[in-house]
C-alpha cells in the first residue's frame, strides 16, 4: 500500500534514503526551527520527516503557542502521528529496523503514546523537555531524555517518574539533566532560552544514540 504524504516536512540525505527519524515538533507548531532540525538530520543520513499536527498553523508567543496547544485534538493527532509512521516507513531504507522519533516538549508527549502504541515500528525515542504517562510493557524502543534544570513546565517529579516508568518496564532508558538550562534550551529561535553548550551537547549525545542502533 502505498501512502499519500501527510501535511508536514520530509528531508532526504543526499544518498537518497536512509534510516527513518520521525520528529514531533514542540507546542510552536512546524516552524523553521523543526525543519532545520530533519535537515540536520538528513545530512547526517537519515531520512527525517515531521508531520504538522496544527495543519499550518504556527505561535510564535507563549500565549499563542498555549491557545494552539489547548485547542488540539488528542486523538486526532495521535492519528497524525500514525499517518505519518506508514508514510515515513514507506519512504526510508532499512524500515524493517524500524524508525527512530524525536519529540520537543509537546511532540515528547505524542513520541511516547507512539512507541507505547505502535511498538513494531519504534526502536528509539529521543525526548526533549517533554514527558507523559504511560504503559510502556508493549515498547520495544530505547529512550534518551534530555532535560532542562529550570523547567517551570515540567517537574522533576514528572522526569524523575517517567524514568522509573520506563526502567520498570525493561527499557533501556538515559536521561540526562542540563545544568543552567531552561524550556527550549535546544530551539535556537527561542533567544530567552537557548543555550549554544548545552544544545551542542545534546545533540552529540543523540546523535551517538541514533547511530549505535542496532
Amino acid at each position: 500500500m502505498v501512502t499519500s504524504q501527510p501535511e508536514g516536512f520530509l528531508a532526504f540525505p543526499s544518498s537518497g534514503s536512509g534510516r527513518g527519524v520521525l520528529v514531533l515538533h514542540p507546542w510552536w507548531g512546524l516552524n523553521d526551527t523543526i525543519k532545520s532540525f530533519c535537515t540536520r538530520l538528513a545530512e547526517q543520513g537519515y531520512t527525517a520527516y515531521a508531520p504538522d499536527l496544527y495543519h499550518g498553523k504556527l505561535a510564535t508567543t507563549i500565549p499563542e503557542a498555549e491557545s494552539l496547544s489547548q485547542a488540539l485534538d488528542d486523538a486526532q493527532a495521535l492519528d497524525d502521528v500514525n499517518a505519518a509512521v506508514d508514510y515515513l516507513s514507506e519512504q526510508c531504507a532499512q524500515a524493517d529496523q524500524g524508525l527512530a522519533v524525536i519529540g520537543f516538549s509537546l511532540g515528547a508527549y505524542f513520541a511516547l503514546q507512539i512507541s507505547a502504541g505502535r511498538p513494531e515500528y519504534i526502536r528509539a525515542v529521543v525526548l526533549f523537555y517533554g514527558t507523559g504517562p504511560g504503559d510502556f510493557a508493549a515498547s520495544r524502543a530505547a529512550y534518551l531524555g534530555h532535560y532542562a534544570e529550570n523547567d517551570p513546565y515540567e517537574s522533576e517529579e514528572y522526569v524523575h517518574g517517567l524514568e522509573d516508568s520506563l526502567r520498570a518496564a525493561g527499557r533501556l532508558a538515559t536521561f540526562y539533566h542540563y545544568p543552567g538550562t531552561g524550556h527550549w534550551f535546544c530551539e535556537p529561535d527561542r533567544v530567552e532560552a537557548y543555550n549554544p553548550a548545552a544544545a551542542s551537547l545534546a545533540w552529540e549525545r543523540t546523535w551517538g544514540f541514533l547511530n549505535s542502533l542496532p
